[in-house]
């Protein structure tokens, strides 16, 4: 959530591909693509914004400092509350922003994306990290148990040669 918190009004560049400067753990750095949408929403966001500062945060409080963890939790809960009214089934669950993160990583496995895209994304340091998100979803190994070809093949059981069967005896 920090790399969200500490994006500064300067880090987005929405002229010609949408993208985000993100600084991630250990002073890393990525630019990650914005979705159309996102892009839009931004452009409509920015001179709402109240700075025209470069190095102001691009979501900041009401002080317009840099917004807090509980800041950005609260936020998402009045989003929530008021989404529950459309979609019932979000009642008594727990949304938090690891929760849109994993899902948004889960959607783009699903639309294909290949998983060390997704770890670049996410910043992960290795591929590794990311297979977690291989591993949770059951019906993508389902779709992929569908597109094996059964074995023309019966299965036959094992005989022992008497042969074999006397040797063991020995034994």
């Amino acid at each position: 959530m920090s790399e969200i918190t500490a994006i500064r009004v300067s880090e987005v560049s929405l002229d010609g591909a949408a993208t985000v400067l993100l600084h991630g753990k250990g002073r890393k750095e990525r630019v990650v693509p914005l979705w159309k949408h996102t892009a839009t929403t931004l452009k409509r966001w920015l001179p709402h914004h109240g700075s025209v500062r470069p190095d102001a945060p691009l979501f900041p409080n009401r002080a317009g400092a840099r917004m807090s963890r509980s800041g950005v939790e609260d936020r998402l809960a009045t989003v929530v509350a008021g989404a529950q009214a459309g979609c019932p089934t979000l009642k008594g669950r727990r949304i938090s922003p690891h929760t849109l993160r994993h899902s948004t990583a889960m959607h783009l496995l699903q639309s294909g994306v290949d998983i060390t895209v997704i770890a670049l994304w996410l910043g992960h340091e290795s591929p590794v990290t990311t297979h977690q998100y291989v591993e949770a979803d059951i019906a993508m190994k389902e779709r992929a148990l569908k597109k094996l070809q059964p074995t023309s093949s019966r299965q036959m059981r094992f005989k022992a040669t008497d042969r074999l069967l006397t040797f063991l005896n020995r034994l």
